[in-house]
Parts: structure tokens; sequence; C-alpha cells
């Protein structure tokens, strides 16, 4: 292959869209009308969950240890193990920027070092929603400022996992929340690789 392998960012035509849902929190649901390109006789209908996007931070300390959070998660009826993350709610502001946010107000960290390590579509066949996995080192405690936790965050708890600990646990399929399961695998795959 003379290309190098990547998406192909494109639109078919949209004939028709509806709003199924649309409120002030999180996410909207709308149903568009496809057209197939060269084929106009063939439409068909997609929902499409509109998302702002999320971030999601790695947390790793000097004895290569992971902060993570225990937190519920009322569509997946369980209490998950995941990582500091939060929504990209501020319109044009750069993602490490909210990934330095999130990790202060959910955990009480701060990090000196920042590096990328994915930038994912979750599920691109169902929604638009994109996250920014980073990794945070160089970690000390920060407070919250003024920030109020409710709602699930209220309950959340914060653990700390030794790093091959957290590894098992993805690899067994004890700990299944995919943005956490694919930070940990690239930090793991590129620490093998060198470039950490």
């Amino acid at each position: 292959m003379s290309e190098a392998l990547a998406d192909d960012p494109r639109s078919w035509p949209v004939v028709g869209t509806r709003d199924i849902h649309r409120d002030n929190w999180v996410v909207s649901l709308r149903e568009d009308q496809v057209q197939r390109p060269g084929h106009p006789e063939e439409t068909f209908g997609r929902l499409v969950l509109d998302h702002p996007g999320a971030v999601v931070v790695l947390a790793v300390d000097d004895e290569e240890r992971v902060c993570c959070i225990k937190q519920y998660r009322h569509s997946g009826q369980a209490v998950f193990i995941e990582l500091p993350a939060g929504l990209l709610d501020k319109p044009g502001e750069d993602p490490q920027l909210t990934a330095a946010r999130e990790l202060q107000e959910e955990v009480e960290l701060q990090a000196t070092s920042w590096r990328r390590l994915l930038t994912l579509f979750p599920s691109a066949g169902i929604t638009s929603e994109l996250h920014y996995l980073y990794l945070a080192r160089g970690l000390s405690f920060s407070g919250r400022g003024d920030f109020q936790m409710h709602a699930e965050e209220a309950e959340l708890e914060t653990v700390w996992v030794p790093f091959e600990e957290l590894l098992d646990a993805v690899l067994d399929e004890r700990v299944r929340e995919g943005p956490l399961a694919a930070a940990v695998l690239a930090y793991e795959v590129l620490k093998q690789r060198g470039k950490l």
C-alpha cells in the first residue's frame, strides 16, 4: 500500500433531518435521511447522537501508579473503574486545557507534563463523539478550587492502581470502560516501542 492508512473525512448527502431529542444537558438525538452518492433513488435513515466530545486523562505518578476513579454510571448499571474525564463543554477550548481542568476538578491533581496518547471515535456508527486521551505526568495535589461535585460525581471514589495491575484488569476483562482500556493499551504499546 503506497498511501498511509487513514480515515477519509467526507459526508454523504443529507436530504432531511429531524430532532428526536434535544435539551440542555449533554447530547441530542436526531434522525438524518441519507442519500448514497450517485444513487438519488436510495435514501435511508440514520440516527446520530450528537455529543460535544470528551477528554480522558491517564495520570501516572512516579511509582507507575494510575489515578483511577470509581463512578456509578446509570446506563451501564454499575460502578465502573474509570479515568478522570470530562466533556468538551467550552466551545473552542483546547482539549488539553479541558483535560487539565477535569484532572483538577475530579481528583484534585495538576500535572507538569502532558502528552496526547490517542484521539478516538468511540462508536462512529451512532455518535459524533470524539475522545482525546492524554497522559499526565509530574503530578501534585492542587485542590478543586470552587468546583462543586454533584449527581454521580458527588459519590466518586479516587483509587491509585499500579499500572501493571490495571493492565491485567483490562486484559482479563474485569475493567471494561472503553476510554480507560484504550488509554492503558496505548500507554503500554508506546512504552514497549520506546516512544515514552
